[in-house]
């Protein structure tokens, strides 16, 4: 394990590019196919070009197909382009080994899911720790980091009780903690409020703009809503596989 993570290490070193300080992430020609080189061969990215600030609450909107669920796995590094560059916080992810993957999405990338992806008969704060504990952070550190998270959500109450004894609402506030585990560069959130009321999605929307106004986060919300992308400062639209409007959004509706 410690000559992986020295490997890892080295690599990343010898990879970092040079770009502006104020780009966290930045793709470039991002195509993806599937069935490559047969006759069902099918293109559902179509040259996609992005870059995200520092510090940027953008959303990416769109239905259904059009691509926006592709991108996102891309952007997280849970699926590869087929072509394309991609660069996160100066690492080109376009020629990362795929043993260096896992390692770089710990350490740069928080998931926010709309299923929230909690380890069942797991406690909460055993939940939060888990991104600490493959980092290979002390059970000490990682406890106190877990709880302080937790606390920050408003779940601190109810840090021993298991998924099944949550709501939904509360199943996504541990989910918000457990992406700031390991202090991410970006925080990838898709469709968080899909399964809540609106009252709860309102408290989970409450939590991002905190987030992003109190700690300076970078937050990417994947989301079909019209509703929920007005309240961004930035929206990307893409449709078909390609980004068909962007804009700065100088009114968020934020209830």
């Amino acid at each position: 394990m410690a000559a992986l993570m020295q490997y890892l290490m080295t690599w990343e070193q010898m990879e970092v590019s040079i770009l502006s300080n104020d780009i966290l992430l930045q793709a470039r020609d991002i195509k993806k196919s599937y069935y490559v080189g047969t006759p069902n061969e099918l293109e559902i990215l179509h040259g996609i070009d992005l870059d995200i600030k520092r510090g940027e609450f953008v959303s990416i909107v769109g239905q259904s197909g059009s691509g926006k669920s592709t991108l996102m796995n891309i952007l997280g590094i849970l699926d590869r382009q087929t072509s394309g560059k991609y660069i996160l916080d100066g690492v080109d992810i376009s020629k990362a080994p795929n043993k260096a993957l896992s390692s770089l999405r710990n350490k740069h990338i928080g998931f926010v899911f709309q299923t929230y992806n909690l380890i069942a008969r797991t406690d909460a704060i055993a939940n939060v720790e888990m991104p600490m504990l493959y980092a290979g952070i002390s059970e000490k550190k990682r406890r106190a980091r877990a709880i302080e998270l937790l606390e920050m959500v408003g779940m601190g109450e109810r840090m021993h009780h298991t998924p099944d004894e949550l709501s939904g609402g509360q199943k996504q506030r541990v989910a918000i903690a457990r992406a700031m585990a390991n202090d991410p560069d970006i925080i990838l959130a898709d469709e968080p409020t899909g399964a809540l009321d609106s009252k709860t999605g309102r408290l989970v929307m409450d939590i991002f703009h905190e987030l992003h106004e109190k700690q300076g986060k970078t937050i990417v919300l994947i989301t079909h809503s019209n509703e929920l992308a007005a309240e961004t400062p930035r929206i990307i639209t893409i449709s078909d596989g390609n980004i068909i409007a962007e804009k700065i959004n100088d009114k968020e509706g934020v209830a």
